[in-house]
């Protein structure tokens, strides 16, 4: 069972980037399963920080071929560009090591109008989203009007059908939202470029996946935001378009739950969210301030500043739960440094009546009425940044994950201290 998933336990940005490029050591095959340029996963190496949005975090070990699996909706310029940025840095991105399933759906310019022009009509209701065109492409898959990487084997077929969907989106843009059409041959000739340009990169995903498992290798599975994210079992409808949690490497790459070995969920020392939508713990004082900072809490993708809370543990309960999790890698504790006292919630509160599960199931205004239960746990002062095993610690920070252990019955198996790949605690 060499398969291993690394899953967002919060609302996204969690580090899984830092995670995946850790477990990628070990790994032969990286494959990113949902989500698209929408995700953006941060490797600090060196002193040089890496963004990104497409390509698995994995592409920085040599050994490791890196998979954007059927599972993933891929704006190809945003893919080129990615392409282009890890080539000038010597990273090898040939078609050899990064890998296209032909089963991916592109994602269209006037995908990303429309995201836009959905946003806006939505007024003080708007959902958050970064206005990549996600939501568009998939409901143009669910609808199944979308286009596939495997058009890019045959560059004038897909630029035929591109014209065609671009007009199709337009006459949308033009006569519901009143807004100017954008140029669809242009946009056509774009994307025949593309074609000759990625075509080299796609491949059978599933087969790649299955020949891997087969042969005993190990298999990274990299998952984009997180399991409050989930377009099924997240805070609906402040969710995104995809299948977030770990069931969603099953399905985003092809393979069936007995190859699965561990399911690592990926979770912050406290709590943070992008966009509109319920969160109990969110702090809007100068403690969720100094948060913001200190763990620089702002959009890979968008640059917007994040929303800082406690550490909510219901949460992770319930990531636990809808994930299988086996473990839990903790990042960030070292932003946690020089607070005093920490609070993390332990349960909720409604009329009166104590739960320590998290509603999600129930929607947004049900969780409304939900007031988190916090217990109270001494902070430290002493900066974490040098220690590599868990007793190098201070004693609370020690307590703070013993903490977390024992509330969702996990281990927490890495342990984040700091921005750089090296500042890491592995306990398991």
């Amino acid at each position: 069972m060499p398969a291993l998933i690394v899953v967002g336990a919060q609302w996204g940005d969690e580090g899984k980037g830092r995670v995946v490029d850790n477990l990628g050591r070990q790994a032969h095959l990286v494959a990113r399963y949902n989500g698209g340029d929408n995700a953006g996963h941060t490797v600090v190496a060196g002193g040089h920080k890496l963004q990104l949005h497409l390509v698995p975090s994995g592409v920085l070990h040599a050994q490791a071929t890196c998979l954007i699996g059927a599972g993933v909706v891929v704006n190809p310029a945003r893919l080129v560009s990615e392409l282009d940025e890890l080539a000038a840095l010597g990273v090898d991105v040939g078609p050899g090591r990064v890998k296209l399933a032909a089963a991916a759906h592109l994602i269209l310019p006037t995908h990303r109008a429309l995201d836009g022009a959905r946003e806006t009509s939505r007024g003080k209701a708007a959902i958050g989203t970064t206005r990549r065109g996600i939501g568009p492409a998939y409901a143009d898959r669910a609808a199944r009007l979308g286009l596939r990487a495997a058009l890019l084997s045959d560059p004038q077929e897909l630029g035929k059908r591109v014209l065609e969907r671009v007009q199709a989106h337009n006459r949308l843009l033009q006569n519901h939202y009143g807004l100017a059409p954008l140029p669809a041959a242009e946009i056509a000739a774009d994307y025949v470029a593309y074609a000759h340009r990625l075509r080299p990169h796609l491949v059978d995903g599933s087969a790649l996946v299955a020949e891997a498992l087969a042969a005993g290798r190990i298999v990274l599975c990299e998952g984009a935001q997180g399991t409050l994210l989930d377009l099924s079992h997240g805070s609906y409808p402040y969710v995104t378009s995809s299948t977030t949690i770990a069931g969603g490497a099953l399905a985003g790459l092809g393979f069936g739950p007995r190859e699965v070995s561990r399911v690592v969920g990926v979770a912050k020392a406290y709590t943070t969210r992008v966009g509109g939508g319920p969160f109990p713990t969110e702090l809007l004082d100068a403690v969720g301030e100094r948060l913001r900072e200190a763990g620089a809490e702002y959009g890979t993708t968008t640059g917007r500043p994040r929303r800082c809370g406690w550490l909510d543990l219901p949460i992770l309960r319930y990531a636990a739960q809808v994930n299988g999790l086996t473990e839990l890698a903790l990042t960030k504790l070292d932003v946690l440094t020089s607070i005093d006292p920490l609070l993390v919630a332990v349960a909720y509160e409604r009329d009166g009546k104590r739960t320590t599960r998290f509603p999600a199931e129930f929607g947004v205004e049900e969780l409304a009425h939900y007031r988190p239960i916090y217990q109270e746990l001494t902070g430290w002062s002493e900066e974490l940044g040098a220690a590599r095993r868990r007793e190098e610690l201070p004693a609370a920070a020690q307590a703070y994950i013993e903490v977390i252990e024992n509330a969702v019955n996990l281990p927490v198996t890495l342990v984040g201290v700091g921005p750089d790949r090296a500042q890491t605690i592995w306990t398991g």
